[in-house]
């Protein structure tokens, strides 16, 4: 492609909130908007989003940021060469193929309703919990979309008579934003990508293709699923009635693996996002490792119809920047997010306070749908900047299961592997940018943590994705990580080793005090 003003522009379509952002040819952000939507919370355990909501988001996102481009003098639509799409994983939706209508609600990937489904999936199928692991490399839990979409079967009447007609059209927020991207019920493209079909519980790690053992076991109809593709790759092009038409849609992957490619992280290589929840990826480049010890088997992205594929083992965290919200939507003990560095920082330590947010139960390394949230240790000495570095802790320590986690399996993995040099971890999503947080996670792992400038890394490996698929990157350019890691921040460890570990101690004598609370009632 020739030197002429190229702009790529990328919708990140997470939990909370909804962004577009647009880089140039430097990979630089130079335009972006964002907005919050509602969260919906229908009993105890349940998170829903409203699909329209979402659509509507993106499309005030894109308008708002074309919008400060213009402002700033920056004619975008002229060199704007493709759009990537990146979104929160798993969460679930069905809606009419003649209508456009959503059925029901979006069902979110936190979303608990599902462990009546979970129980008896596991009760009734030879494998139990692990049945499906072989193939797809999840365990049976009410995180993945499969469950979801067998309780919206089982549940809502108008998905199953939209199902009896040929009506039904399934997907995740990648599926629907596409279809509704590329003309709707006017032809919009079913689709899906590799990524976020390796979290539905369906797709065969292998063939990366729907498993058909799978589909009939669980009885799910093969017509109403997406056409599953690569991560970049020109799969069609806006339709009138968007801000912007005639785009090529070329990448699109699951916010953790779009993290993965902006991070540059290669075979070997770590990263951990911070945002409504926290997600630790380790590329195990073309190999499927399964692992012994709590963590998920996943793709981690195909850059490319005919590329091979990379996965990753991933240590998913339900509660972490959500915890943040908490505090602030629900206690009132901040009103801000960003506040909380300052309150925490208020202490030198929690006063021997522990919280653990296990407000739908426990994913990796747990996988207890049983445990409910506690905090713990508190005195009449606890102050709420003790509960506020709780919080922080939190997050940290669960960070550092996972990454034990990933360090057993990957010595069972390869035992002959001699000493590596030190690690370190990537890090970055919204809540990265608190300095208390990175230091505390520094100190907890003992190790080093790296925080690039660019922080959004989400979307810009979307962009990445869509700009290699159209020409404007080479997957070298991408890759080049040792530029990257010069304009990082760096925080090292600075807790002794004696106290890290009673640290650790309690913080996992905490954990257990979460299990079997689910069923307590008032």
């Amino acid at each position: 492609m020739s030197e002429e003003e190229a702009f790529i522009g990328s919708i990140d379509q997470g939990t909370t909130s909804t962004r577009f952002i647009i880089y140039d040819r430097s990979a630089r952000a130079i335009a972006s908007h964002q907005v919050e939507f509602a969260q919906h919370y229908p009993e105890a355990g349940w998170v829903e989003h409203d699909p329209m909501e979402i659509l509507e988001s993106v499309r005030v996102c894109i308008t708002g940021a074309l919008d400060q481009a213009k402002s700033e003098g920056i004619n975008v639509v002229k060199g704007l060469k493709a759009i990537g799409v990146t979104n929160q994983r798993e969460t679930t939706l069905l809606w009419s193929k003649s209508t456009g209508i959503p059925l029901y609600n979006a069902i979110v990937w936190m979303d608990a309703r599902t462990s009546s489904v979970c129980r008896k999936l596991e009760n009734e199928l030879s494998g139990g919990r692990t049945h499906f692991v072989e193939t797809c490399g999840l365990p049976i839990s009410t995180y993945f979309s499969a469950t979801k979409l067998l309780w919206l079967m089982e549940n809502v009447e108008a998905v199953k008579e939209a199902i009896k007609k040929g009506d039904a059209l399934f997907g995740t927020i990648d599926t629907w934003l596409i279809w509704n991207l590329t003309g709707g019920v006017k032809g919009g493209l079913h689709v899906t990508d590799v990524s976020n079909a390796s979290r539905t519980m369906l797709m065969n790690l292998k063939t990366l293709d729907w498993d058909e053992s799978t589909l009939k076991t669980l009885g799910i109809p093969a017509e109403i699923l997406p056409k599953i593709v690569s991560n970049s790759e020109i799969i069609g092009k806006i339709s009138p009635g968007w801000p912007i038409t005639d785009i090529p849609i070329a990448g699109c992957l699951g916010d953790q693996h779009a993290a993965m490619v902006g991070q540059a992280c290669r075979k070997g290589e770590a990263k951990s996002t911070y945002g409504t929840g926290a997600f630790i990826l380790l590329n195990t480049g073309e190999e499927i490792v399964t692992s012994t010890h709590g963590l998920l088997t996943t793709l981690a992205f195909k850059l490319g119809p005919n590329a091979p594929a990379n996965y990753a083992l991933e240590g998913s965290i339900a509660i972490a920047g959500a915890a943040v919200q908490w505090l602030r939507d629900s206690l009132g003990i901040i009103s801000s997010a960003k506040e909380i560095e300052d309150l925490a920082s208020q202490v030198e330590s929690t006063g021997g306070v522990y919280f653990v947010p296990a407000f739908n139960g426990l994913f990796a390394p747990w996988w207890r749908d049983d445990a409910r949230g506690v905090c713990i240790g508190i005195t009449r000495f606890t102050s709420k900047a003790h509960i506020a570095r709780a919080v922080l802790e939190s997050m940290s320590f669960q960070v550092k299961d996972v990454l034990d986690s990933m360090k057993k399996d990957s010595e069972e993995t390869d035992k002959d592997k001699k000493e590596k040099e030190e690690f370190l971890l990537r890090v970055d999503g919204g809540a990265t940018v608190n300095n208390l947080l990175m230091q505390i996670q520094a100190d907890l792992l003992g190790s080093p943590v790296i925080r690039p400038a660019d922080i959004e890394t989400t979307a810009l490996g979307a962009a990445y994705a869509a700009g290699l698929a159209v020409g404007v990157w080479k997957e070298e350019e991408i890759f080049a990580s040792g530029e990257k890691v010069k304009t990082s921040t760096v925080f090292r460890p600075v807790l002794a080793e004696q106290l890290r570990k009673k640290k650790v101690e309690s913080w996992c004598k905490a954990v257990t005090r979460t299990f079997d609370l689910a069923d307590l009632s008032l």
